[in-house]
């Protein structure tokens, strides 16, 4: 078993490096094929993982020392549990079908070698985050995951024209709408700059626990937790999830997710679905121990998720921006994630969080399929009546947003569900009111998404688009993911049986008949907002109307809540114009003027020196003998002093 998870764990990497090696060389398929295959190598060898780990067993591994300084002795170690096996498979299921459907969608990009050896090292990175037995090679997979982010974000660094605020009164918000876009180069930076703020806040956690208990493995760490301090562990809990908040695009940290739009769509599937925003998920559920001992902690995790699930959910109700539609409905379901975390349900949170790959995967590579056949447009509005000439991709996104609906009998239901029974369980009842409420958003612009692009009114004869479908290739590289949308779900009550030996099982005692009228309420609502959608859109129809976009609602809306132009005003503005002062009236009047005294004093110094470099023996011993005159005062009044 460790030989497979050496493979399931450096397969990525070796496909990184080959295609790395045609870097700069014009489009070679063979990258495209090389790294899908290793991907399905990760996959296979974390299949069977997954299957070994089912019967109770771990395969841990100290492949080598890596810093050993005095009492310091941290491990390049790994482990597969019933964790991280579910982890593992789920990221290299969803990016072997990336990869798959990347050699259709980057086709004729100049770029093909680079991107794909980007993307796999991006799968490789988060291996490392999720197989780590330690919090310091979780961070190196988690500083990894945020630079090959960065890399892949802004990979079409050359488009657009809009830079990193230049000038204070140039922002690229200043022209914000409903379907505005700024440049790769911006949203690349954007998202790496943010993840850094939050990333400290991790380092100083993680500081603090080998502070306290001298080791970063997670079985020391959380055999010796209970032994420190409630404020110390309220501390490390705090600052973990700073950590967390960044990578998942929490609240305040929610702007960056999606700004990441533009990026290639396959890179958007990725980040979405397996990698980049799951990873913050995952550090909860792999440190519950350290959050299990303080529910205050968990609590604020729970409620700062019921706000960023309805939060994400309203902004997509009027967004246009197809891709930016999809990645509100992901942190909207990060939201739940963290509910059924933050209230104690780990192992739920883990099961959402599978589920959600699948279909969310299935929808950014279906809009992927549908901006090739629409020659990159994004505006769901230049749509409609795609069904026809993309049957295929149609469907497919269909059967992906009735899962993300939470519709049963697909993937979706078993998971949300038992979210919303866990928080109704644990008497949470507030939290319960916004995910119901939230569920019916999400069923709402789901298929108003789908109205307006698959169906209604045809629009792009009006732009001169020629829709069509994408190679079969790409369309069977999808199948799977629409086909685990479906029946995922049904994989619960083993699920259940394997994940409770490691995680905490659910403390809520819920009678048969509250658990099915929880089921009935919840369905209705995620009914009434798929049939509201469709009736609607049926013919791409407002649902606010025309004479809604002057009205304060669906500004607030349409413009994000203002939260970008808060950015800007309260952090972007005031820190160029803090800058700027400090280049001006510090560096250059102060620092500079210090610095260039110095060196002149030094010069002048040197300048007046040179005058005793004659080369005359008689003036050479006349200043030896000075000197010598000045050393034996200066000894003379050393020894008096003393």
């Amino acid at each position: 078993m460790e030989k497979l998870l050496y493979i399931a764990l450096f397969a990525p990497l070796v496909g990184s490096l080959f295609a790395a090696m045609y870097g700069n060389t014009p489009k070679k398929l063979i990258t495209g094929l090389f790294t899908s295959t290793m991907l399905g190598l990760s996959m296979i060898a974390s299949l069977i993982l997954l299957f070994w780990t089912m019967t109770g067993n771990v395969v841990h591994v100290r492949m080598l020392d890596w810093i050993v300084i005095g009492g310091v002795d941290v491990p390049f170690g790994f482990i597969v549990d019933q964790v991280s096996a579910v982890m593992m498979v789920v990221v290299t299921i969803v990016s072997t079908m990336v990869h798959i459907h990347s050699i259709g969608y980057m086709d004729h990009d100049r770029s093909f070698n680079r991107f794909f050896s980007y993307l796999s090292a991006f799968v490789f990175s988060m291996m490392i985050l999720v197989m780590s037995d330690n919090f310091l090679g979780l961070f190196i997979g988690w500083e990894g995951v945020g630079l090959c982010s960065w890399l892949l974000i802004g990979f079409w660094y050359h488009k657009g024209d809009k830079p990193l605020v230049k000038d204070i009164h140039n922002s690229p918000f200043s022209t914000l709408s409903p379907h505005s876009s700024i440049s790769p180069a911006f949203a690349a930076n954007e998202a790496f700059i943010t993840n850094r703020v939050a990333d400290l806040g991790m380092l100083v956690g993680i500081f603090i626990i080998y502070w306290n208990l001298g080791t970063f493995q997670y079985d020391e760490v959380f055999a010796n937790i209970g032994s420190l301090s409630t404020t110390t562990i309220v501390a490390i809990a705090i600052f973990l999830f700073i950590g967390a908040m960044g990578k998942s695009a929490q609240f305040p940290f929610n702007q960056w997710l999606a700004n990441a739009m533009e990026g290639p769509t396959p890179v958007s599937a990725l980040i979405h679905a397996a990698t980049m925003v799951t990873a913050g998920v995952y550090l909860v559920i792999r440190a519950n121990e350290i959050f299990t001992i303080v529910p205050e902690v968990g609590m604020f995790i729970a409620g700062l998720g019921a706000f960023v699930a309805i939060f994400a959910a309203s902004q997509a109700l009027v967004a246009t921006n197809m891709k930016k539609i999809i990645a509100f409905s992901t942190l909207s379901q990060l939201g739940y994630m963290f509910v059924a975390a933050g209230l104690g349900a780990y192992w739920v949170a883990l099961f959402h969080l599978a589920m959600h790959a699948f279909f969310k995967s299935v929808l950014f590579l279906g809009a992927g399929n549908v901006m090739h056949a629409m020659n990159d447009e994004i505006n769901i509005k230049k749509m409609g009546g795609l069904f026809k000439h993309m049957p295929k991709t149609g469907t497919i996104m269909i059967i992906a947003s009735i899962a993300l609906a939470g519709i049963f009998p697909l993937a979706g239901f078993f998971s949300k569900d038992l979210i919303l029974e866990v928080a109704f369980g644990t008497h949470s009842y507030i939290i319960w009111g916004v995910l119901w409420l939230t569920a019916g958003l999400t069923a709402f612009y789901s298929f108003r998404l789908i109205m307006y692009v698959f169906f209604g009114k045809e629009k792009y004869h009006e732009y001169g688009y020629h829709p069509h479908e994408t190679y079969g290739f790409v369309i069977a590289a999808m199948a799977p993911l629409a086909i685990l949308s479906i029946v995922a779900g049904w994989t619960k009550g083993s699920y259940v049986h394997m994940i409770t030996d490691v995680l905490p099982p659910l403390n809520i005692h819920l009678d048969s008949s509250t658990a099915w009228t929880l089921i009935v309420i919840t369905t209705a609502i995620v009914i009434a907002g798929i049939a509201l959608a469709v009736f609607k859109y049926r013919k791409n129809n407002s649902y606010f109307g025309e004479q809604m976009k002057d009205r304060f609602c669906y500004k607030l809306l349409a413009n994000q809540y203002y939260m970008p132009h808060f950015f800007e005003n309260v952090v972007l503005k005031p820190y160029l114009a803090m800058s700027r002062f400090s280049w001006k009236e510090i560096d250059l009047k102060i620092v500079d003027t210090i610095v260039d005294a110095i060196a002149k004093s030094i010069y002048s110094t040197g300048s007046e020196g040179r005058v005793i470099q004659t080369r005359n023996l008689s003036t050479a011993l006349r200043w030896m003998a000075a000197g010598l005159l000045v050393l034996v005062v200066l000894s003379i009044l050393l020894v008096s002093y003393k």
